[in-house]
């Protein structure tokens, strides 16, 4: 059974399912802010943890990430239980999106023929273009091959693609990207910026909603 948490609001415009990164689980501080962000925006939110972070609250053992074809499992299982069963309020608009690993996650799925149809876009917040010092090895095919409007908030400083790197890739015309000034890989900006990280958590949930608001007047 997949863990989840579910937090719904009064009048919902949309819903999200929102995956955690490699190295933090759900019940995260920065989910936790992030969901309360969506929150105050309208917006359902369902986050849930990947198998191996349940078996490290299970054993207490530091389990690395499952691979990717688990983790796309995981997510798709968690989608479709959620349609299902209506725990998020489908057919309410649905995004699905995530911090760094889980946003990567996201990003392949859009590319499902089965999930592309349930959703009407994808969130990342800090994308994992490429893996720590190894620049050589992109990630960038779900956002290049996507059928599904991508829209990425990353850290113009952040050490796994950097806005000077992203410039120079070649992605879809439906991926997005909009930089935070002085953020790092989880957007926390140096003090010498003049930002906080709460100001650029808050401005990345602000810009993911006018990414929402945009597609739902698609509708």
């Amino acid at each position: 059974m997949i863990s989840k948490i579910v937090n719904n609001v009064e009048n919902p415009k949309a819903q999200i399912i929102f995956a955690h990164g490699a190295g933090a689980n759900m019940h995260h501080d920065f989910m936790k802010q992030i969901t309360a962000l969506f929150n105050q925006n309208n917006i359902n939110v369902l986050r849930f943890n990947f198998p191996y972070m349940d078996r490290r609250a299970e054993t207490g053992k530091r389990y690395p990430p499952d691979r990717m074809p688990m983790l796309i499992d995981c997510f798709k299982t968690v989608v479709a239980e959620a349609v299902q069963n209506k725990c998020i309020n489908y057919p309410l608009p649905l995004f699905i999106g995530g911090k760094s690993m889980g946003g990567r996650v996201a990003a392949m799925l859009a590319g499902d023929d089965d999930i592309a149809q349930l959703i009407q876009g994808v969130f990342c917040v800090g994308y994992p273009f490429h893996p720590p010092k190894k620049p050589e090895k992109l990630r960038l095919e779900p956002l290049q091959d996507t059928q599904t409007p991508i829209f990425i908030v990353q850290g113009d400083r952040d050490t796994l693609g950097a806005e000077q790197e992203i410039v120079d890739y070649e992605l879809s015309s439906l991926c997005q990207i909009t930089f935070l000034a002085d953020g790092d890989h989880s957007l926390k900006p140096r003090v010498k910026s003049g930002f906080t990280a709460q100001q650029h958590m808050k401005s990345a949930v602000q810009r993911i909603v006018v990414f929402i608001d945009r597609q739902l007047s698609k509708e």
